[in-house]
C-alpha cells in the first residue's frame, strides 16, 4: 500500500517537474523535431539557431535534474521503507516471542515459583486428591472396624461384669451360708 502510495506520488511529482522544467508544454522529444525541423539548410548541414539550442540544452538539464531529484526522493523513500520494514519484522519477533511467553503462561500454572503444565497440575491434584479419598476410607473402615471390636469388647467386658457380678452374689450367699452353719456348730458344740 505505502509502495504505492510512493510510487504514485514519484509518477506525480517527476510530470509536475517535467511540465515545470519545460517553458511551454512541449516535450523534450516535441523540442527536438521543431529544432531540428524548424532550422535552415546549408548544404548537408542544418543551421540551428543559439538561442534554440540554448533552450533546448536548458530544458534537457532541466528535465535531468527533475529526474535525479525524484530518483533521491524515491531512493530516501526507499530507504525509509527498508527501515520501517526491519523495525516491524522486529516488532512481529518480539511479539511472537511474547505471544509464545503468554502461551506457556496460560497453558501452565505457577506453583512455588515455577511453571508447570495445567494438565500435569491436574493430573497431579487428581493423583493427591485420589490418595486422600483412599486414605480416609481406609481410616473410616479402621474405624468402623475398630469401632466394632470396642463395642464387642464393650458387650462382653459387660457380660464378664454380670457374670462376676452373679458369681460373687452367690459365693457370697455360700459364705453367709457356710458362716451360719460354722456359727451353728460352734454353737452346737458350746452346748455340748
Amino acid at each position: 500500500m505505502k509502495l504505492t502510495t510512493i510510487l504514485a506520488f514519484c509518477g506525480f511529482a517527476l510530470y509536475v517537474t517535467t511540465a515545470n522544467a519545460q517553458v511551454n508544454t512541449e516535450t523534450i522529444e516535441d523540442q527536438f523535431i521543431d529544432v531540428i525541423e524548424k532550422s535552415n539548410r546549408y548544404e548537408d548541414y542544418k543551421v540551428v539557431k543559439i538561442y534554440k539550442l540554448n533552450s533546448l540544452k536548458k530544458n534537457v538539464r532541466d528535465t535531468i535534474a527533475a529526474f535525479e531529484k525524484n530518483l533521491e526522493t524515491a531512493q530516501g523513500a526507499i530507504l525509509q521503507q527498508k527501515e520501517e520494514i526491519t523495525t516491524l519484522t522486529q516488532n512481529l519477533s518480539n511479539l511472537q516471542d511474547e505471544l509464545t511467553v503468554s502461551m506457556g503462561k496460560e497453558d501452565g500454572i505457577s506453583l512455588f515459583g515455577s511453571l508447570i503444565k495445567k494438565s500435569t497440575y491436574k493430573a497431579t491434584m487428581w493423583a493427591i486428591i485420589g490418595l486422600l479419598v483412599l486414605l480416609v476410607l481406609f481410616l473410616f473402615y479402621r474405624f468402623k472396624n475398630s469401632n466394632t471390636i470396642t463395642r464387642n469388647a464393650n458387650h462382653k467386658l459387660t457380660d464378664t461384669e454380670a457374670e462376676f457380678e452373679d458369681y460373687r452374689q452367690k459365693n457370697l450367699e455360700q459364705q453367709q451360708i457356710l458362716r451360719r452353719k460354722l456359727q451353728d456348730e460352734i454353737n452346737k458344740n458350746k452346748k455340748i
